[in-house]
């Protein structure tokens, strides 16, 4: 990618919403991503695929305003975390299996690993039901992603924020790997799920 072309925000956004899929983090449509560009958030569209997106699909929001149709699902809480946090300038949705997987009894991760516990310390799973996710998601995940950089909704995903792509991606990519390697622990004995979970 060119350097003309990493100056558009939009196209930033579709190569970190491209590495997660590429690395696992989200299937061929899942997760969401937005970037702040001045006054505008630019927002993926509900559905979007990570492997065909172009830019021109990118869907234009602004913190307080009603998200313009099509924007994805999670439009509302990525501008709710853009208009409450200062200095954000992206956030990235995520479903990393292992972390996913090992928070799904509910209770807060500790990462067991130096990486982990130096960047997190603790992530707090937040208890969000099914039924109720549009409406109490985007303050939850907003609350949480004021005091941590990366947040996990159980049995959905992992919201990271950053002040750009690439910090929120590396959070992501970083929360994975401890629960990836917590889990090798568990497999190994070398842990109890309560040593992390809790």
């Amino acid at each position: 990618m060119t350097a003309q072309a990493m100056a558009d925000p939009r196209q930033a956004l579709i190569r970190y919403y491209r590495l997660l899929r590429v690395h696992g983090y989200n299937d061929s449509h899942s997760g969401n991503a937005s970037v702040r560009d001045g006054e505008t958030i630019w927002v993926t569209p509900s559905g979007a695929c990570a492997d065909t997106l172009e830019a021109e699909a990118l869907l234009a929001c602004r913190p307080g305003e009603t998200p313009p149709a099509g924007a994805s699902l999670d439009a509302p809480l990525h501008l709710a975390v853009h208009g409450r946090l200062e200095g954000v300038g992206a956030v990235l949705h995520s479903h990393g299996h292992h972390a996913v997987g090992l928070t799904l009894a509910g209770g807060d991760f500790h990462p067991p690993d130096f990486e982990g516990s130096l960047y997190f310390g603790r992530v707090p799973v937040l208890e969000v039901p099914y039924e109720a996710y549009q409406a109490e998601a985007p303050n939850a995940v907003a609350e949480a992603l004021a005091e941590h950089p990366i947040c996990i909704v159980r049995g959905h995903g992992l919201y990271a924020r950053g002040e750009n792509l690439d910090r929120a991606y590396k959070w992501s990519c970083s929360l994975e790997q401890s629960a990836r390697t917590a889990y090798i622990a568990l497999q190994a004995g070398i842990l109890r799920l309560a040593d992390i979970v809790g």
